[in-house]
């Protein structure tokens, strides 16, 4: 792959990590919200829980992408 390819493939990566972080972010908030009203939904909980650990897991395959191999 050319310099102009690698650039590009990085840029759509940190596109996506962006994009992820902020869904992570959002369920985080959503997952809050559901804990303090007065009647939690445990399901619906972890259901959401389960998706930020996946969410989680895609940030870090990405991050770990975009982060040169340094050979000590």
């Amino acid at each position: 792959m050319n310099a102009s390819g690698r650039l590009e493939t990085e840029e759509i990566l940190r596109i996506r990590l962006e994009v992820l972080r902020r869904e992570h972010r959002d369920l985080d908030l959503a997952i809050h919200a559901l804990e303090e009203r007065g009647l939690p939904e445990p399901l619906t909980i972890r259901r959401l829980k389960k998706q930020k650990l996946i969410l989680k897991d895609k940030i870090a395959q990405i991050e770990d992408r975009l982060t040169p191999d340094i050979i000590a």
